[in-house]
């Protein structure tokens, strides 16, 4: 898992079934269920061989997700049981395949191999990923590989990729260094044999690699060329950050009242850079004002009336933090090695090894605590941004890099591999070709230009891009054809409260959508104890929307 276990809980404010209201006592968070679940105590069931991990496991600890997947199961479970006298759950393992009934009308769903349908009086799409065609490009490679007796992995979930057929010492091209080639790297080493120990230079995490011989090189490369940022990895101390300040409900409500298609650039980075950057300097202000000048009331008086990136802001946080180590600056750090050209791949490798280490030294060392602080204001942005629609790609470009990242264990493992020469990066815009000429996948990046790297075999560290136009579910392709709205994006368009919406705009009153394959974005992530998830108005929104349905007369 990517956050701590004492964070994650299915039930808000840390609160399980039938317990009482004092959240403290609880024992609902994924951390102290897994103690529960490590003494036996009687509802709370393990697989054996997962006893010895709950035990051992932490409130700061990584849970595996096969730990994560028992919470989950006990947590339905729980709830199924727990629920109120008149509420009963009845369910249907197999596959919804069509949905028929008109506004007004009672519902009828078709489950896969049952003649008869089911009938609702509102219906639910709770959507995660489906199933998708194949992407055009991946088709010409897998032909190519194919053809030239290659090894092309195809874009997957980690858990449905064979990366057995992978030889050992043999350069693997791998495109993506997100959280699935942080999976990938952990099975093709470790996985295969590997260990690490401690004892390497500090700067580096502190870990050294001892190959089995049965790692593959890998070369990676992604849009960015590194991985997201590390997971923060101290908690939060004195006093909070008041959010939202820049970009909340009142900016939200201004927004959608206007004319036209709102424009990001224009509209949105503005606010959302201020808030980020008024996080970041009310945290050094208060938590190290040794490292300021003057007052923050005064500060934060001329912050609120300069723009983004103006003269007039740079002015005014040169005069009040000296060291521009402490400065925000959020759009360097976006792309954090664009600038970078270097002559061949070997003049490149220590540039990445320096930015992880510094990357992980910001992120564990309280030192540098306004980066957990904006890290709490782009949770708070996300949040608010999902109501306009905005938030995919933001979500992709910008959230994901900077709050959605691995522990760090797995950055100073990276770090490890990377100086073992087990792992080693192309750099930003890693493009991959076939090459006709010679039989092979080569790879370019912007940070090399004019290099290449040839391998026998290319891996999509990835899963595939979902969208509904591309999806293979029948349920999706019936709810096109009888007029659901689809966005420019390919995505179902929903109202507020998640109604899917058909081609004139109108919301059916019946129907209900929710979910990755939505256009409006729910962040996939967990929520976490005494926090408000970022797609917990999503939640609630739908919920008192079908309730209103079901009690009408």
């Amino acid at each position: 898992m990517n956050n701590h276990a004492e964070l994650i809980t299915m039930f808000d404010a840390g609160q399980g079934p039938s317990q009482g209201a004092d959240s403290d006592t609880c024992r609902w968070s994924l951390s102290q269920w897994s103690s529960a679940a490590g003494l036996g105590e009687p509802g709370v069931e393990l697989a054996p061989d997962l006893v010895a991990e709950a035990r051992s496991l932490t409130a700061r600890s990584y849970a595996s997700r096969r730990l994560q997947g028992g919470y989950l199961r006990w947590a339905y479970a729980s709830v199924v049981a727990n629920l109120p006298q008149g509420v009963t759950v009845h369910e249907h393992r197999c596959r919804a395949v069509r949905v028929a009934g008109g506004d007004n009308d009672r519902q009828r769903v078709w489950l896969h191999g049952r003649a008869e349908p089911l009938i609702a009086d509102a219906v639910v799409f709770a959507l995660g990923h489906a199933e998708a065609e194949s992407e055009p490009e991946q088709d010409e490679l897998a032909s190519f590989a194919e053809r030239h007796g290659l090894i092309h992995l195809r874009p997957a979930a980690v858990a449905d990729i064979d990366l057995s057929v992978l030889p050992p010492g043999e350069p693997v091209l791998v495109r993506g260094i997100g959280l699935t080639f942080i999976d990938m790297m952990g099975l093709l080493t470790e996985g295969r044999g590997g260990r690490f120990v401690p004892g390497g230079p500090p700067e580096s995490g502190g870990l050294t690699y001892l190959p089995s011989g049965q790692e593959p090189i890998l070369y990676a490369g992604s849009r960015r060329g590194v991985p997201r940022r590390a997971e923060i990895g101290y908690p939060w101390w004195g006093e909070p950050t008041p959010l939202p300040r820049f970009f909340g409900p009142d900016q939200v409500r201004r927004l959608r009242a206007r004319q036209g298609v709102l424009d990001f650039a224009r509209d949105l980075q503005p606010l959302i850079l201020q808030e980020l950057g008024y996080a970041h300097y009310h945290r050094l202000f208060t938590a190290h004002p040794e490292r300021t000048r003057g007052r923050w009331s005064a500060f934060e008086a001329r912050f609120a009336d300069c723009e983004p990136g103006s003269p007039a802001l740079r002015e005014l946080v040169a005069a009040h933090v000296p060291d521009p180590a402490d400065r925000f600056g959020q759009a360097a750090r976006h792309r954090p090695l664009s600038r970078l050209r270097c002559p061949t791949l070997d003049a490149f490798q220590p540039a990445v090894h320096a930015y992880l280490a510094d990357d992980l030294a910001r992120r564990q060392n309280p030192a540098h605590s306004y980066e957990l602080a904006v890290r709490q204001a782009l949770l708070s942005v996300m949040r608010h941004l999902a109501p306009l629609g905005e938030a995919r790609s933001w979500h992709r470009d910008t959230f994901r890099f900077h709050a959605a990242g691995p522990p760090a264990h797995r950055i100073r493992q990276l770090l490890a591999l990377a100086e073992a020469g087990i792992v080693r990066f192309l750099g930003e815009r890693t493009a991959v070709s076939a090459d006709p000429a010679h039989g092979i996948f080569r790879a370019h990046s912007a940070t090399v230009p004019g290099a290449s790297t040839a391998a026998r075999a290319l891996v999509e560290a990835r899963v595939p891009t979902m969208q509904h136009a591309t999806s293979l579910s029948p349920l999706l392709d019936d709810l096109r054809a009888q007029g659901a709205a689809i966005t420019t994006h390919g995505l179902l368009d929903v109202s507020r409260d998640g109604r899917i919406r058909d081609r004139r705009g109108q919301p059916h009153p019946r129907r209900f959508a929710f979910g990755m394959q939505t256009a409006i974005l729910a962040p996939p992530s967990f929520h976490r104890r005494r926090s408000a998830p970022a797609a917990g108005w999503r939640e609630d929104a739908l919920a008192q929307a079908v309730l209103t349905v079901l009690s009408a007369p």
